[in-house]
């Protein structure tokens, strides 16, 4: 595929926004997709007509990961320059300021699990396959997946994945709480797409609060973890959804947020 093809686009409709991986026939994630991947979360972030995001590698494939052949010349100094860079353009999809739900269909492995574990939910097809199989090729996971893995399903489970590089199946995914929904192949973008719609006409303000207040708190000991939700409540109460919101509950009738 010519380098100069776009292989990660940002599709937006009713409030959804679509970062679509478009590098067939796997997704590898190379160099020139990372970035894309880095402009589409900036994007995704910043655009107010997204109030939701989906990433999705299509129908057959999420990202059966790196791609090899570019990472198999890279010495420790090429690595080295480039690990941080790797790492950044998957955490822009971490903070994404919105619900974020990952749709996996066919493999999810390595890099293509590590941007799985960014999203705040992952929706998997019943014959999806997920797993960190670095080890195998004499490496570890780079983008996250040590630590993002670690603090979804726990470090001995995690530890089991890594060590081994065992792919794991759907059914299995699920009840490790590794994917949050389990369905029909056919059926995974639209449940993606079912899962975050709620959120579309949410609160914007309070989706963000709530979403920095579980992920920066799980970085932070309990204390400075209640301090940072205690500012996080407070400040809402600045915001005109607050005032919308209260009134709505005392006049009983439903919300109209306004994201503001």
């Amino acid at each position: 595929m010519d380098s100069k093809t776009p292989l990660v686009r940002l599709e937006v409709a009713d409030g959804i926004g679509t970062i679509r991986l478009d590098r067939p026939p796997m997704n590898a994630l190379n160099i020139q997709l990372q970035e894309e991947l880095r402009a589409a979360a900036e994007d995704a972030s910043a655009r107010d007509d997204v109030r939701a995001v989906v990433v999705y590698g299509g129908e057959k494939v999420f990202a059966a990961g790196a791609d090899i052949k570019e990472m198999a010349g890279m010495g420790y100094a090429e690595m080295s320059a480039r690990a941080g860079r790797l790492t950044s353009a998957f955490d822009a999809v971490a903070r994404i300021p919105k619900p974020v739900v990952a749709a996996i269909t066919g493999f999810a492995l390595g890099g293509g699990c590590e941007l799985a574990l960014t999203a705040d939910w992952r929706v998997a097809a019943e014959d999806a396959k997920l797993g960190q199989p670095e080890i195998t090729l004499g490496i570890i996971p780079g983008a996250g997946g040590t630590q993002r893995l670690s603090r979804l399903i726990g470090p001995a489970r995690a530890k089991d994945l890594i060590m081994s590089g065992r792919f794991v199946a759907a059914p299995e995914a699920l009840a490790i709480g590794l994917v949050d929904r389990v369905v029909p192949k056919d059926d995974v973008y639209a449940a993606a797409v079912d899962l975050v719609r709620p959120y579309v006409n949410g609160p914007a303000l309070a989706l963000r609060a709530a979403k920095l207040a579980v992920d920066g708190g799980l970085e932070m000991d309990l204390a400075s973890a209640l301090t940072w939700e205690s500012q996080l409540f407070a400040g809402l109460f600045a915001t005109e959804d607050k005032a919308e919101g209260m009134s709505a509950f005392v006049e009983k009738r439903k919300p109209t947020f306004k994201g503001r």
